[in-house]
């Protein structure tokens, strides 16, 4: 053997056997099959994004991306266990293998996806940071915060965002960090704080919940970009293609007309060559992610496609009220758009 081929060798004994050792090399996909659920990590309290009913049900735009997942892999969309994580056990939580998938609300950053060691499935909502306060502080901007009280949920981007904007306007304030959204809320409320910072989104989520929501207002300023999206562990790509496709198949649902009510009548076959290949009556996608080929129909059929799921939890049909924004189909404005099914 020459020299090259045996140095060649030896680096690929190695990198198999560190690949051996990674725990996301487990096969996830199996595991969730063998539990007969899926574990997925979601907010432990966000309206509209994940909260329980009257029935102690978890429901929100994101537990319906869980039970969409579950659907496509489990053919049930309710075989899931919620498990709720704070903004700093979410990511230990992934890592040590607690959850199979994380649905909560979380920032695609450079070094969650490189230096965590995630892989983000896709972006399912676009965000920003903004700033929720009390009107009878007579602030209409942002930048007329200098010395407010702000309180903050801690292990998140927006630690780093808050400290940048202040900066670079060169005003200073006190932060007042808090683990949860229901702590930051209830701080908030009790006017420990001037102030509250998340994302624009669980701001107006957080302001439907006060009987006195016209007491408070969101300033103009959204100060960063918050691309959110579910993510999964480095090293199993087929579960990572799993957690994409089933996010496509939603959105492109949507941009193909495919509802939860018709789903089950379009999946015997249509004049549309993509709708068919999505739902399973051409080609062999399915097998290619190593599911069946009535997965997409189930995931669809859960909760609906993305438009479903985003106007009955975040749009028009919820409390919150939030346009779509840039999380528009492209054709409509924003966006947001899936990889074609071919």
């Amino acid at each position: 053997m020459s020299v090259t081929k045996f140095v060649s060798a030896l680096a690929m004994a190695a990198a198999l056997t560190i690949a051996a050792a990674l725990p996301g090399q487990a096969a996830t996909l199996d595991d969730v099959r063998a539990d007969g659920r899926l574990r997925c990590g979601i907010n432990p309290g966000l309206p509209g994004f994940s909260h329980t009913d009257d029935r102690g049900r978890w429901s929100g735009f994101e537990a319906a991306y869980c039970r969409a997942l579950a659907a496509a892999v489990l053919g049930d969309a309710e075989k899931v266990s919620f498990v709720t994580l704070t903004g700093k056990t979410r990511f230990p939580a992934l890592a040590s293998g607690e959850v199979d998938i994380l649905s909560r609300n979380t920032t695609w950053t450079f070094s969650r996806d490189v230096d965590l060691g995630f892989t983000f499935v896709g972006i399912n909502y676009y965000d920003g940071q903004g700033f929720l306060g009390h009107r009878e502080l007579g602030v209409e901007s942002a930048t007329e915060l200098d010395g407010a009280s702000i309180c903050i949920q801690t292990g998140t981007t927006t630690e780093l965002n808050l400290a940048d904007f202040f900066r670079v306007n060169g005003i200073g304030y006190e932060p007042v960090p808090l683990e949860t959204n229901a702590e930051a809320r209830a701080a908030y409320e009790a006017e420990r704080c001037d102030v509250y910072t998340t994302d624009v989104s669980g701001l107006a989520g957080t302001k439907s919940t006060f009987h006195d929501a016209h007491a408070h207002m969101i300033y103009p300023e959204i100060i960063s970009k918050e691309p959110l999206g579910p993510l999964v562990r480095h090293g199993d790509d087929q579960w990572a293609d799993i957690g994409r496709w089933v996010l496509n198949a939603l959105i492109t649902a949507e941009e193909l007309g495919v509802t939860q009510a018709n789903v089950a009548e379009m999946a015997k076959g249509t004049d549309h060559p993509e709708i068919n290949r999505m739902l399973g009556t051409e080609g062999s996608l399915g097998a290619m992610l190593g599911l069946d080929a009535q997965w997409a129909v189930r995931a669809i059929a859960a909760e609906g496609n993305y438009a479903e799921i985003f106007d009955k939890y975040l749009g028009a049909g919820s409390p919150l009220g939030l346009p779509r924004g840039l999380s528009a189909l492209y054709r409509d404005g924003g966006i947001l758009y899936s990889p074609p099914f071919r």
